[in-house]
């Protein structure tokens, strides 16, 4: 399903024997909008530490409890590896991570935008001496870089003729984990009012700007189908978007 990707941000994490901690961040590709990682951030258990969870070891969410499954033990999130979160992460990074679990590396293997196998999945292999999908210290070091969602959220959004507000919200599917959509705050341009945007037509990401751009016109979105974020987003709703726009669909 689709489901907004802020509201789970401070949702509780379950292991396989116990909560650890809670979800404080997502990591994506801002080429592809894929979520690669979960930010757990452990709290009292291990403070100051923060662990990567692959899409592959989440569970599905429970909406009613906010809570987050994860297929590991608590055991075995304390030695993953640590992330520093003063830097972005490197190819190396998860190289070293995926090496330790055993996890099959998503850049190597798998269609784009699908699970990847797991320990908990099916097609899982386990890592031996002599892995031949582990990169090469070259490739280790490549591949687009990881974005944080919660950096991105407070951006400025511009159409191709001016400002529209800001990014509020992403909404996820939840079982491919891919950024399908940005919610747009159109703040003082529309007051009391929200757009959605599929996240491919992101045409620009200025980090240092802070800011997103797309190539649509201010009155072409302010006439575009009403989003209730009160409301879940269903096929219906999208088809609705994407006739209106004149694009083609993501699903077939």
């Amino acid at each position: 399903m689709l489901r907004s990707l802020k509201q789970i941000l401070g949702y509780r994490l379950l292991s396989e024997d116990d909560e650890f901690g809670k979800a404080k961040d997502f990591l994506f590709h801002e080429e592809e909008w894929n979520i690669r990682y979960l930010v757990a951030d452990t709290g009292d258990w291990l403070p100051d530490r923060k662990v990567l969870i692959p899409p592959s070891e989440l569970g599905q969410p429970n909406w009613d409890d906010k809570v987050l499954p994860v297929n590991m033990t608590r055991k075995q999130i304390e030695a993953a590896p640590p992330i520093d979160q003063a830097e972005p992460v490197s190819r190396r990074q998860e190289e070293q991570l995926h090496k330790h679990f055993g996890w099959q590396p998503y850049w190597s293997r798998g269609l784009q935008g699908a699970p990847f196998p797991s320990p908990t999945n099916p097609g899982y292999e386990p890592a031996g001496d002599n892995r031949a999908d582990s990169p090469s210290p070259e490739v280790a070091q490549s591949g687009p870089p990881l974005r944080s969602v919660g950096e991105l959220l407070g951006y400025q959004a511009g159409a191709a003729d001016g400002d529209i507000g800001h990014v509020d919200d992403f909404i996820a599917d939840d079982q491919l984990w891919i950024l399908r959509y940005l919610v747009i705050d159109t703040g003082d341009w529309l007051p009391g009012r929200q757009v959605l945007l599929p996240a491919p037509w992101i045409t620009d990401i200025s980090w240092g700007e802070a800011k997103v751009a797309i190539d649509l016109t201010r009155d072409s979105i302010e006439n575009s189908p009403e989003f209730d974020p009160g409301m879940p987003v269903n096929r219906q709703y999208e088809q609705v978007l994407y006739d209106y726009y004149g694009r083609p669909v993501y699903w077939s």
